[in-house]
């Protein structure tokens, strides 16, 4: 009897230790045994309901602009319904001719099985384009409001515009704009970017445009030319002087004469409006004080707006050599100006000028769009203001150093006459 219960001891010490019981016995060692690792459960698929085939397409665009990659849809349909054809519809439709498919989304796969009364539809879209560039996409509704959109992308130099409207442009447009707005904006934007564009669908009405901006500087060299440039057309339109536009206008033309050298050279070498060369920019002809014909127009429309004053540029040639220059409306009419001509041949050649003058000085230019100039004013009508005696008076340490003397015009060819009346 006492092994038989020594017996029973030792079967249930044993028993217990296997099954990871502790201190069956006091002095008895701590143990613990390890249990096995649960298995892995997969998570349910987040699943959204849907039914018919217009909420089909749009419960997938909506996937798209959340940028999702898989999701499971419960998709009721109607009886006799080619569940598989209509999802493969919905993937054409949406690649081919929406135009965030179009632009966001490399392919859609789906697989779809039948649960009694509606399908679960596996959907995995793959993309080619970023979650940030769908959620930079611009609708828009009107023309103006696209040339505020594009004025605020391009003063930021940023690298692209991804347009989303119903409006019809075609990449000839869409250039044209961008290059419209870089001259009615010579301080906001230093230079003008080479532009390409791209259409998502090519065809349909509502589409989207991603327009690429490319230049030769990098974005953050530009916005910092683009502030340096903002301070010497607040240096220099702050030593203007005048009591009418014409004077101030005349007092901003001479000052560029002093200021900035006109480049013949590089003037003969430009065979395009907008080359992606300083030369032909405000910052040229401002900041580095050296420019052609189309820098000096920039740059006098740039100190113009500054003081308010109406002022356009003309893209054209003079001579038969690419050129610009100024329009102005003052007092009702509109009058040509060509600062850069004025600083090789004198300020009295081409200021305040008609379009029959410059017309007889070999300009050409698109007479169809561009505003009459047609106003008796003449420099000899403009107030010229008194020289002062000390040119030292107009020093401004704070300013362009190239405009401490803006009214020595010892270097013009005919210099401002101060008998002259008015």
């Amino acid at each position: 009897m006492y092994r038989v219960a020594i017996l029973l001891v030792i079967i249930t010490t044993v028993a217990m230790a296997l099954t990871g019981c502790v201190n069956l016995l006091e002095g008895f060692d701590e143990s613990v045994t390890e249990h096995p690792a649960r298995p892995y459960i997969r998570q349910p698929t987040e699943q959204i309901t849907v039914s018919g085939y217009d909420e089909l397409v749009a419960t997938i665009i909506s996937l798209i602009m959340e940028h999702e990659t898989e999701m499971q849809l419960l998709y009721y349909h109607d009886d006799g319904e080619d569940v598989h054809a209509e999802i493969q519809r919905a993937s054409d439709e949406i690649l081919l001719g929406h135009p965030i498919g179009a632009y966001a989304v490399a392919g859609i796969t789906a697989e779809a099985t039948i649960i009694v009364s509606y399908y679960e539809v596996d959907i995995v879209i793959e993309y080619k384009r970023t979650q940030e560039q769908l959620d930079s996409i611009i609708n828009v509704s009107s023309e103006r409001y696209m040339r505020t959109q594009l004025l605020n992308i391009m003063s930021e130099y940023r690298e692209e515009a991804i347009i989303q409207t119903n409006l019809q442009f075609t990449d000839d447009d869409i250039t044209g704009f961008v290059s419209e707005i870089y001259y009615q904006n010579p301080r906001s934007i230093v230079m003008l970017p080479f532009v390409t564009v791209e259409t998502f669908p090519e065809e349909g009405v509502d589409r989207i445009y991603e327009i690429k901006f490319g230049n030769t500087d990098s974005t953050g060299m530009l916005q910092r030319f683009s502030r340096e440039l903002e301070l010497y057309v607040q240096g220099n339109a702050e030593l203007a002087v005048g009591d009418t536009d014409s004077e101030i206008l005349l007092f901003l033309a001479n000052s560029l004469i002093v200021s900035t050298t006109f480049d013949e050279g590089m003037a003969r070498t430009i065979h395009a409006h907008g080359p992606q060369n300083f030369a032909a920019t405000a910052f040229g002809a401002l900041v580095r004080g050296s420019a052609v014909g189309e820098g000096f127009a920039m740059a006098f429309k740039a100190l113009a707006d500054e003081m308010g004053i109406n002022c356009r540029i003309v893209l054209g040639h003079y001579d038969g050599i690419v050129h610009a220059w100024n329009i102005v409306s003052l007092y009702g009419d509109f009058y040509h100006i060509d600062v850069a001509m004025s600083a090789v041949n004198g300020i009295e050649t081409a200021f305040l000028k008609s379009d029959i003058d410059f017309e007889e000085m070999l300009y050409t230019w698109d007479r169809e769009n561009t505003v009459r100039c047609e106003g008796l004013l003449t420099i000899d009508d403009v107030l010229v203001p008194d020289e002062p005696d000390d040119l030292d008076d107009l020093d401004d340490p704070d300013g362009p150093d190239n405009l401490d003397n803006p009214n020595d015009f010892d270097n013009q060819n005919d210099e401002p006459n101060e008998d002259e009346e008015g």
